[in-house]
């Protein structure tokens, strides 16, 4: 039973390891083909948030495919949009095809990050579900470390530096395509097309120890036709709760500016002094950071709870952002504390919210509309980044001495803060629960 279910947790947390390589290795190739392509502050910004373009229609549009083909299908087809963003992007030649390319893989990011964790959270234990989704978020992690350690390694390829960069992401994207063909479809997608049969093997496969008739039957109670086949019904209680409330997580998890520091972290270190390649070899400390602590995280997360991991983690971010903020006014504090304040942030947030997130959003939402809750939260998520990582360089670069980087981590820190308050007010905790006893706690 453990070994299948780890197979296909691990199958479909492989989803995110391509989502955080992909986000990431945009990072240390930033300087390289700016050059290339001859970019100003702004078309950087475009050049940067186009995959970003493509993740917010990618999540805002996978629900209904989601749902109608199979939460399956749809990651295989996301794995090879992942495979022809990596080639495209590193062999293009005009700045429109590399714009085009790096679209196509925000598409898959966007995809990914709601079908991966939705089908873990449809596999695991209730026990253990917190644990088990969140290896989508250290998949991520580990993404990232990829992308920024490989960059690094690529640094001395040349001039064509940046193309390798882009490519390396093939071998990850081909591996994930293999992998999924030996994976079983969620046994609520089955149950919600008709494929009870089907259904039972798999939850005996990953969970033999459940009553498997009794979930079958509160599957099957929980779904109604009507609710799965038409929008509106999102939008009217006692649904609309819910996603709203998705909405706002997804806006404060950008709001923390933890994105714009997986993008521009290089440009960052770079404007208060250090070299092109020290810069780079910064973000492989802040990938170290971001891995170690979400796996704390994810030892904490059954334990303590998502409700209490993100208000610890709000206070903690506002410190580090608010003084990481200060810094850029006063002036006189430069290189390696910039660094401290940026590893402490990063420490917070993938212990609380960048563990949390896809927990939440895979969870949260009610059998009859789980998809396209998800897709909704994870839309306002990726819309947001995308929103964020246009304007930062613009912001940046319309202010003298660093203080446009001021004013914009003042007011993540200020937002992060704000968040504390939210989350205290409206958040149920989820944890222990299987997704249709959820359902009571979270239609009221």
């Amino acid at each position: 039973m453990k070994r299948k279910l780890y197979l296909y947790t691990f199958v479909a947390a492989l989803g995110g390891l391509l989502y955080g390589f992909d986000i990431a290795v945009i990072n240390g190739a930033i300087p390289f083909f700016t050059d290339f392509f001859r970019l100003t502050e702004a078309m950087k910004g475009w050049t940067v948030s186009s995959a970003l373009i493509g993740s917010i229609v990618g999540a805002l549009l996978i629900g209904r495919p989601g749902d109608y083909f199979g939460r399956l299908k749809m990651l295989r087809v996301m794995a090879l949009f992942f495979l022809i963003s990596a080639f495209g992007s590193g062999l293009s030649n005009h700045l429109t095809s590399f714009v085009i390319y790096r679209f196509i893989g925000g598409l898959a990011i966007g995809g990914v990050s709601v079908l991966s964790p939705m089908y873990i959270s449809e596999i695991a234990p209730p026990k253990y579900r917190g644990r088990f989704t969140i290896t989508f978020q250290v998949a991520i992690v580990i993404g990232i470390l990829v992308a920024f350690f490989s960059d690094y390694l690529l640094l001395e390829t040349g001039e064509n530096n940046w193309r390798w960069m882009f490519i390396a992401g093939a071998i990850p994207s081909v591996v994930f395509l293999i992998l999924l063909f030996f994976v079983v479809e969620s046994p609520r997608w089955l149950v919600k097309v008709g494929r009870v049969d089907e259904a039972r093997q798999t939850i005996a496969a990953v969970n033999s120890d459940m009553d498997i008739e009794k979930t079958i039957q509160d599957i099957s109670l929980s779904l109604n036709d009507e609710i799965l086949n038409k929008n509106i019904y999102l939008f009217k209680k006692p649904y609309l709760r819910l996603v709203i409330i998705g909405i706002f997580i997804g806006m404060f998890n950008q709001f923390t500016g933890t994105n714009i520091v997986m993008y521009y972290a290089t440009d960052i270190f770079r404007s208060v002094g250090f070299s092109t390649n020290s810069a780079i070899g910064q973000t492989v400390i802040i990938g170290i950071t971001l891995l170690i602590f979400t796996l704390v995280g994810m030892i904490l997360i059954d334990r303590v709870g998502r409700k209490a991991l993100l208000l610890f983690g709000s206070i903690g971010m506002s410190v580090f952002l608010g003084i990481f903020a200060y810094s850029f006014f006063v002036g006189n504090i430069k290189g390696f504390v910039l660094l401290f304040l940026l590893v402490g942030f990063v420490a917070f947030f993938a212990a609380s919210q960048g563990s949390v997130i896809w927990v939440l959003l895979s969870e949260m939402f009610p059998n009859n509309i789980r998809a396209r809750g998800s897709s909704i939260g994870t839309f306002s998520h990726w819309f947001f980044d995308g929103f964020t990582a246009f304007l930062f360089p613009v912001i940046a670069g319309a202010f003298k001495n660093g203080t446009g980087t001021g004013y914009v981590f003042s007011f993540y820190a200020i937002t992060t803060f704000l968040s504390f308050f939210f989350f205290r007010k409206y958040l149920v905790e989820t944890k222990g629960k299987s997704l249709e006893e959820l359902e009571k706690d979270m239609i009221v």
